[in-house]
């Protein structure tokens, strides 16, 4: 039904703007006695089989979804009814910041992707809070943090170290966001030695807590074999707790979408089918290249059961979906299970 009706519906419109809408309606739904239950009985999988114990963490299934969906927190509880296993905040921001100038979002529907550049738009960290604090407590929440976007490059540490702090009571894991190409002075973010002072301050943080939380870092899907090398390293020697692979890609190669196409849209990274393989070839040197020393969540391009599959044989120990859920609709989260507990 989605795919038949919601979706060519959905799509005549301008892509935030159903996104808003989107969450109104779920919203409105989600309140009506009975409904919750009967997405429940659409969505969810429960299997013993299906249980994933990651980082001290009981994932009930592995199908998560990833951050930039519910940015600010506000739709998470309504969200486990539809079979995720987890779901992921944020990017969340010190303060909140409105991201870059519209038209920031765009589909490419023949490629089955989109290009964003929001720029960490968000309402900011006391605002996640205050939706965090009303957690049914039915599902893992990871929580996504980064820099706000006029943070000098002195400051960024300070700016994650807030979001930390600030979180640290509310969300089940951390997600260290580095490698937005939404953002500026993102060169910084991707340097060895930076990356290696930031994890360790917010390690430095967690150890001072009387409960850890997992503290996992997200990758770009651009990276080159050396860089990815330094990838394992850096875990190595900081013992984060695991890798998010990928983010969105500033790569165009092999679209269908026209040349004119793409300069009219700009910059902005790009998600779902068309950075697929290219994320599950970073899982797989991960896993392989380290003796799948540590936990790696695959995401990148997941629109069906086989994407899924792919990235959980290539080393993934969960997976995410975003994109895929956008233009495949929440039975996918079902299916992917389903597949999971047949290969079992």
């Amino acid at each position: 039904m989605y795919k038949l009706l919601i979706r060519p519906i959905f799509f005549l419109f301008d892509p935030e703007k159903i996104h808003h809408f989107t969450f109104s309606l779920v919203k409105f739904l989600s309140k009506i006695p009975g409904v919750p239950s009967i997405f429940r009985g659409m969505y969810q999988v429960n299997d013993k089989k299906l249980e994933r114990n990651l980082f001290g963490l009981t994932f009930k299934n592995p199908v998560g979804l990833a951050a930039g969906f519910d940015k600010n927190a506000v739709l998470y509880n309504e969200l486990a009814d539809f079979g995720f296993g987890f779901v992921e905040i944020g990017t969340v921001t010190p303060k909140g910041q409105v991201g870059n100038p519209k038209k920031r979002l765009f589909r490419l529907k023949d490629d089955k992707g989109i290009i964003n550049r929001m720029g960490f738009n968000n309402e900011g960290l006391e605002a996640a809070i205050e939706q965090l604090k009303k957690n049914k407590g039915k599902i893992i929440i990871g929580g996504n943090i980064g820099k706000n976007t006029n943070t000098a490059p002195e400051n960024y540490t300070e700016d994650y170290v807030t979001c930390f702090k600030g979180l640290h009571p509310y969300v089940d894991y951390f997600v260290l966001n580095v490698s937005c190409p939404n953002v500026s002075s993102h060169a910084k973010l991707e340097d060895a030695d930076y990356l290696k002072e930031l994890i360790t301050e917010v390690q430095k943080l967690n150890n001072a807590e009387a409960q850890q939380k997992p503290i996992l870092l997200k990758i770009a899907p651009d990276l080159n074999n050396q860089q990815l090398d330094e990838i394992i390293e850096l875990v190595a020697e900081t013992k984060i707790d695991g890798v998010i692979a990928s983010n969105t890609s500033v790569n165009r190669d092999g679209l269908k979408a026209s040349k004119e196409r793409l300069e009219e849209i700009g910059n902005g990274g790009l998600s779902g089918q068309p950075i697929k393989e290219r994320s599950t070839k970073v899982i797989q040197y991960l896993a392989d290249n380290s003796n799948k020393a540590f936990p790696i969540i695959g995401v990148g391009g997941i629109h069906s059961e086989k994407d899924a599959l792919e990235k959980l044989k290539a080393g993934a120990d969960l997976v995410q979906v975003y994109t895929g859920f956008i233009y495949e609709g929440p039975s996918l989260v079902k299916r992917i299970n389903k597949a999971i507990l047949a290969e079992s």
